[in-house]
């Protein structure tokens, strides 16, 4: 068995606060800002690994953290755009219909 290299961890941005939670061990931490959230996500990460076996949990000695951000989509904006890409994609074909 390949051991990974790294931790995964997914930021979310919540009501107030940003919170982090790793995938493949259970950790859960919070910040007011994202560098506040990742330094805490660092000691943590740090914290619950110093007391464990690496290889039980399938990680390689000093495992790095892999953040992934889930971001929210503002479907007004995603609507606005797709909206403005429709109306090009009309008037080229308007160009090309009145050109043939």
């Amino acid at each position: 068995m390949q051991l990974q290299r790294t931790v995964k961890a997914i930021v979310r941005k919540g009501e107030r606060l940003y919170v982090a939670e790793c995938i493949e061990i259970p950790i859960v931490t919070q910040g007011e800002t994202l560098d506040e959230l990742v330094a805490k996500l660092r000691e943590a990460v740090a914290l619950h690994l110093e007391s464990e076996y690496l290889n039980a949990l399938g990680l390689a000695p000093n495992p790095n953290i892999l953040v992934m951000m889930e971001l929210e989509l503002d479907y007004a904006e995603v609507e606005t755009i797709v909206r403005r890409w429709s109306d090009i994609n009309l008037t080229a074909l308007k160009i090309d219909t009145n050109n043939g």
